[in-house]
C-alpha cells in the first residue's frame, strides 16, 4: 500500500521526507489598479513549519495561515515534494521529542 495517500499532518509529512515550497500568487490586479506581479517562490523549512504551527496541523489549511513575505499578500500556493525513494523517510525517533 502507497503510504503517500494517508498523509495529512505537517508530522506526517515530516516524518515521511516531504518539502514543502511556497509560491505568491497575486495576480497582475489589485482591485482596478495594475500592479506589479509578485514571483516569490521560496522552500519552506519542514521543522520549523511543525514547532511553530504543531505536527497535528492539517497540510490543507497550510496555505491559508502563510503570507507571502515579499509583498504581503495572503494568495500564496503551496506545494509538496514527495520524495519517491522511501529510504529517505526520517525514522520516527528524530521526530518525537
Amino acid at each position: 500500500m502507497d503510504n503517500r495517500s494517508t498523509i495529512e499532518t505537517l508530522g506526517q509529512a515530516y516524518v515521511a521526507g516531504w518539502e514543502v515550497l511556497m509560491r505568491c500568487a497575486a495576480g497582475k490586479q489589485m482591485g482596478m489598479k495594475r500592479i506589479a506581479e509578485c514571483e516569490f517562490k521560496a522552500d519552506l523549512e519542514m521543522m520549523t513549519l511543525v514547532a511553530t504551527r504543531g505536527r497535528d496541523f492539517p497540510l490543507a489549511r497550510l496555505a491559508d495561515r502563510l503570507r507571502c513575505p515579499r509583498c504581503g499578500s495572503r494568495r500564496v500556493s503551496v506545494f509538496f515534494r514527495v520524495p519517491m525513494d522511501m529510504s529517505e523517510v526520517r525514522p520516527l525517533a528524530t521526530y518525537r521529542p
